[in-house]
């Protein structure tokens, strides 16, 4: 079994995307759009344009997108969970919390604690929930 998170933007995949891949060095590994959908499930003009699904890599993990509906008004917040990204490098964490961070709200600075050389808590600009982890591997 697998688990991906499936995350929507709400009209935002595309900027979405690009921000993981250069905070986190996020490879997208697929992008559809609804205008290649097949048959009747083509859309044109702009809601064509809008991304139907995309998948991206996170280190081994695979994520997923859309950019769902388009009324940000009515984009309900993620709550609930948070995505955690553990790492065995202090500089290389505190370097993605803080390209996590621009332009988001940082919920827990990051900061040694009695379990983590480096942990940091963050909603990044498109309200997603992260949690950055250099474990304490030390007794």
């Amino acid at each position: 079994m697998v688990v991906q998170p499936y995350l929507h933007f709400y009209g935002r995949c595309e900027e979405a995307l690009a921000f993981y891949e250069q905070a986190l060095g996020a490879q997208v590994t697929f992008k559809m759009r609804h205008k290649d959908a097949p048959g009747d499930y083509a859309l044109a003009g702009e809601a064509g344009e809008r991304i139907m699904h995309a998948s991206f890599k996170v280190g081994q993990t695979t994520l997923m997108a859309t950019d769902g509906p388009a009324n940000d008004a009515n984009a309900p917040a993620y709550s609930g969970f948070s995505i955690s990204v553990s790492l065995d490098n202090m500089a290389k964490g505190e370097k993605i919390f803080d390209a996590l961070a621009q332009g988001g709200e940082i919920r827990f600075p990051w900061q040694s604690t009695f379990w983590a050389k480096g942990f940091g808590m963050v909603v990044d600009k498109f309200g997603v929930p992260w949690m950055v982890n250099v474990e304490n591997t030390e007794p």
